[in-house]
């Protein structure tokens, strides 16, 4: 085979090992989510395809119907590859970066299969047989690139099967307790937790106004739903019985630098300040707005116990919720009961913090943050779903209500616990100095820092979590 070919065939693999190693393991996490098992099944037969295509043609000389059988195998790839490009679309939103790589994929194998072909289709022509055909170095890469090809195959193998065995819970049977048929609006609706309210509602045949930035994310919401993009598209006679405002710039998803935080205040508080515009000139107001805040309202507080009724301490975190909270204040002067859903960190395989931790941990690269003392309040994201429905479903609850599981843990507990639940060890510990220097505020008040935070007011209004404890929450999702 030509110098041509083997460099085509370099480039195929390393753009095959970014696409594996940062979209499909670190930025969309497919192995965890169970909406993508049938996705993984052809990526692992294609991946154990290509072990055998580099096993081959880097150490042997197929002749004959062996030649023949290679050829088919090629042919193979052609057809798993279209079956995937149509899974994906079908199944999840590609980003960019994922999509431009398939490309340069695609074209990079055409040009591979223009100039292999002939060769193959020469070894066809001779008599049935095998050579060996070392290649010096080049047939060292192409072993380790099966080697790893193999890997990958049993790992999107094993990732598919344990996936089969995760069992979502129907999303409709969450809103239970609301009453009648209720319209609710929901902005931040493709969100993590967004989109799972946003089904939950509609699959218990509430009617959902959806507010999406992105119209091609709500693709992926399951009908019936009323699309808008902007809160100016309603007219002033409709009828909406609930709000529902999560809308807002994720703040765990880089440094907090000043142009960070200015995005991720002004996200939240202009929202806000357009769902209370529309309030304004509604003719017929809402009985409710839940506004989305967070513990971070309270502070760093280290060990002391947290309720509703406890004060603050000044850091960004809670400047950022009280700038949330101040934003939707104004509704109650409209007569509209208002909720500031302070919400702990929050739970699932289909998105939140979780799922920055299950690649490592299951490589067995986990382990705490610092010392590991810090708490960590969390919360399972249906108990979320349910608790909004029953904050709206309770005319009496009104003001700050903290959402978060009755018993929160430190850090070290977590670590723990998800290492056992995976059948992992957890004991790369990230020093508390090496964080601080990387990430900042950043790290100093979402990683290191911590709230213990009790749910007294949700518990006092007769809301039972299905999952207190971190073990049957873990249960319940991995």
């Amino acid at each position: 085979m030509t110098s041509l070919l083997w460099i085509l065939i370099a480039v195929q693999v390393a753009m095959g090992v970014f696409d594996t190693f940062y979209h499909h393991e670190l930025t969309e996490r497919l192995a965890w989510r169970p909406s993508q098992r049938y996705e993984l099944q052809l990526h692992s037969l294609r991946n154990m395809l290509y072990a055998l295509l580099f096993l081959v043609l880097g150490w042997l000389e197929v002749h004959g119907i062996l030649a023949m059988l290679i050829i088919a195998v090629l042919a193979a790839e052609v057809v798993i590859t279209l079956m995937d490009f149509v899974e994906e679309d079908m199944s999840r939103k590609l980003p960019a970066s994922e999509r431009i790589n398939h490309t340069l994929l695609a074209i990079n194998y055409g040009a591979i299969l223009v100039l292999l072909l002939p060769v193959l289709t020469g070894w066809a022509a001779q008599p049935t047989g095998v050579k060996l055909a070392y290649a010096g170095w080049l047939s060292l890469v192409a072993a380790a690139a099966a080697v790893g090809a193999g890997l990958c195959g049993l790992r999107d193998y094993a990732a598919s099967r344990r996936l089969s065995r995760m069992v979502c819970t129907p999303a409709a049977g969450l809103v239970e307790k609301l009453p009648a048929r209720q319209t609710v609006l929901v902005t931040g609706a493709t969100g993590f937790i967004g989109s799972r309210l946003v089904a939950a509602l509609g699959g218990a045949g509430h009617q959902v106004i959806a507010l999406v930035r992105n119209p091609a994310k709500a693709d992926m919401l399951p009908p019936p739903i009323t699309l808008i993009t902007s809160l100016d598209q309603l007219p002033d006679d409709t009828r909406i019985d609930a709000i529902v405002n999560l809308a807002g710039e994720p703040i765990g998803n880089g440094l907090w630098t000043d142009a960070k935080r200015r995005r991720i205040i002004a996200s939240r508080v202009d929202m806000t300040g357009d769902v209370i515009a529309l309030i304004a000139r509604l003719e017929h107001k809402p009985a409710v707005l839940i506004s989305g805040s967070a513990i971070g309202w309270y502070g760093l507080w280290q060990d002391q116990v947290l309720t509703e009724s406890a004060k603050s301490h000044a850091c960004f975190s809670h400047a950022l919720c009280e700038a949330w909270e101040s934003a939707a204040r104004p509704a109650e002067a409209h007569g509209v009961r208002v909720v500031y859903l302070r919400i702990g960190l929050v739970i699932g395989t289909e998105g939140g913090f979780i799922t920055r931790m299950l690649t490592p941990f299951e490589f067995g690269l986990g382990g705490p943050l610092g010392s590991g003392r810090q708490w960590m309040s969390w919360i399972e994201r249906d108990d979320l779903i349910r608790l909004m429905a029953h904050v709206m479903a309770r005319p009496e609850i009104s003001g700050p209500v903290n959402a978060t599981a009755p018993i929160p843990v430190t850090n070290m507990k977590f670590s723990e616990e998800l290492g056992r639940r995976l059948g992992r060890p957890a004991l790369f510990r990230i020093p508390d100095a090496l964080l601080r220097r990387i990430g900042g505020d950043f790290a100093g008040e979402l990683l290191l820092g911590g709230q213990r935070v009790l749910p007294n007011k949700a518990l006092s209004h007769g809301f039972v979590f299905r999952h207190e404890t971190l073990r049957s929450a873990f249960e319940a999702i991995l």
